[in-house]
């Protein structure tokens, strides 16, 4: 196959889908000269992706040609325009029932319609293609086929022919199946080169390549969204995308004694967590580093999953964390998500974007919690994480990821949800209790590329900001929830 790529970098061998996600999925586009099939229940968008693949034809200059079997004339045309793609310079062939059809009966007493109709109609596909030398052709849906053939050696023999037909005439073929439980659409799956099925599982949306003839592809159930300008597709994102950079001087936060107790600050390309009980100080201390990172010249992506963006600033506001300034100058994006909106895909796409149209240095994701209860997704959300996390590690960008324990008082625990594996840097927030008064304390319990130091230090939330005080060196037991201070500390 030809390594011949364009100005953009993609390569010139290839068709562009129109959908960038779905280009990346199939590594590059698909095969000139090939069929494929687009399958999926109502609804789930087969139809969009054939508009969006003829429409990227034609604004390349190249014949597209769509041969409509299904829907009326002007409801194709009003569709495709309520997503914003002109068919000007498409050509539709409409081969969908007219209402004549029914107003003056024409129905066959003597012979089937399966005897009567397929030959014209194959003359007019026939007479077009070769009328027009298509480079795409898209055919929605293959399936009206069955209806015209008299049984089903007779429809996968006519649709076998139809598609060397298109082949020999150099087009390239998407076509769509009408799958149901009487008449599922597995020949068709055999006769083409290759399959991209669509889902609709509620509000979630998902797009999966199972077979591509000829080239590699990422397997798997990727996101999709449909929006006001068509689909867009959220490939699942790989780890090993990029390579690993260099581990350079860690980051400060800001703060003397946090650097102190980190040996320095946190160390570019690694993922942190930061655990501890509600209320305890987890987005502010976050918000520091983000903080300090815009100081250095360095943009940050903050992701609220638990509040909204008005209490976040409100607060950063109330003890003197300088982010309105931050949002002001675009160092410090802020991005809020709500229940059900976002797929786990979708906001790995986000990120991503953030990282490679923003050149976002640190990302902070506030809080894992409310990651795996808002984005739409598997059950499990922690291997999306996971990949999230080493795609960033990849970027060498630095990752803080707040984590939520219930037990604000006993036995210590570094996580409710099984996700410490995720981290090279592990902190902790702890509410400690002296005399009646409750305090606070901070602390380290892994740091993979670097030394750390072994003490808890006290901290506190004030209207100047986060401050830490010196290491704790009379407090005993908080790891086994019975802190206790000696005797030197009580004088």
């Amino acid at each position: 196959m030809s390594e011949r790529t364009d100005s953009a970098g993609r390569d010139s061998s290839r068709l562009q889908t129109g959908l960038d996600g779905l280009d990346e999925i199939i590594h590059g586009g698909l095969l000139p000269g090939r069929s494929y099939m687009i399958r999926g229940p109502p609804g789930a968008g087969k139809t969009l992706v054939g508009l969006h693949f003829l429409t990227t034809g034609a604004c390349a200059g190249e014949q597209s040609l769509f041969i409509n079997m299904g829907e009326a004339e002007r409801d194709v045309y009003a569709d495709a325009e309520s997503f914003g793609f002109d068919l000007d310079d498409v050509t539709l062939l409409d081969l969908s029932p007219s209402s004549d059809f029914f107003a003056e009966d024409q129905s066959y007493d003597v012979f089937p319609s399966a005897e009567v109709e397929p030959q014209s109609m194959t003359d007019t596909i026939t007479d077009r293609v070769v009328d027009l030398d298509p480079d795409r052709v898209f055919v929605d849906p293959l399936t009206q086929f069955r209806y015209l053939s008299t049984d089903e050696y007779q429809f996968r023999k006519r649709v076998l022919s139809f598609l060397r037909f298109l082949k020999e005439q150099e087009c390239t073929v998407l076509f769509t199946s009408q799958d149901t439980p009487t008449t599922p659409d597995d020949d068709l799956q055999f006769m083409s080169d290759g399959i991209i099925t669509l889902d609709a599982d509620g509000p979630r949306r998902t797009i999966e390549v199972s077979k591509f003839r000829g080239s590699n592809f990422d397997g798997g159930r990727h996101g999709v969204r449909i929006t006001d300008d068509g689909m867009h597709v959220f490939p699942k994102l790989s780890p090993g995308t990029t390579v690993s950079a260099e581990i350079s001087d860690p980051i400060s936060a800001g703060v003397p004694e946090l650097d102190d107790l980190l040996k320095g600050g946190l160390d570019p390309g690694t993922v942190t967590i930061l655990s501890g009980p509600s209320g305890v100080g987890k987005t502010t201390i976050g918000t520091q580093f983000a903080t300090e990172f815009a100081s250095n010249g360095m943009s940050s992506a903050i992701y609220l999953f638990e509040e909204s963006e008005r209490t976040f600033r409100h607060r950063s506001r109330s003890i003197g964390i300088p982010v309105e300034k931050c949002l002001d100058e675009g160092s410090i994006r802020l991005h809020e998500t709500h229940p059900g909106q976002m797929s786990t895909e979708e906001f790995a796409g986000h990120v991503r974007q953030q990282v490679e149209d923003r050149d976002v240095e640190y990302v902070m994701i506030d809080g894992i919690d409310g990651y795996r209860h808002t984005l739409l997704g598997d059950d499990d959300h922690v291997p999306q994480l996971h990949q999230l996390g080493s795609y960033l590690r990849n970027e060498a960008v630095t990752t803080l990821l707040t984590a939520e324990v219930s037990r604000i008082t006993g036995e210590f625990e570094a996580t409710d949800q099984d996700v410490s594996y995720l981290a090279d840097n592990l902190l902790f927030l702890r509410y400690l209790e002296y005399r009646g008064e409750m305090r606070k304390a901070i602390g380290v319990l892994k740091k993979r590329a670097s030394d750390f130091e072994r003490t808890l230090r006290e901290f506190e939330i004030t209207d100047d900001g986060v401050t830490v005080g010196e290491p704790l060196t009379d407090l005993r037991g908080i790891l086994e929830g019975t802190p206790d201070w000696s005797d030197e500390a009580d004088s």
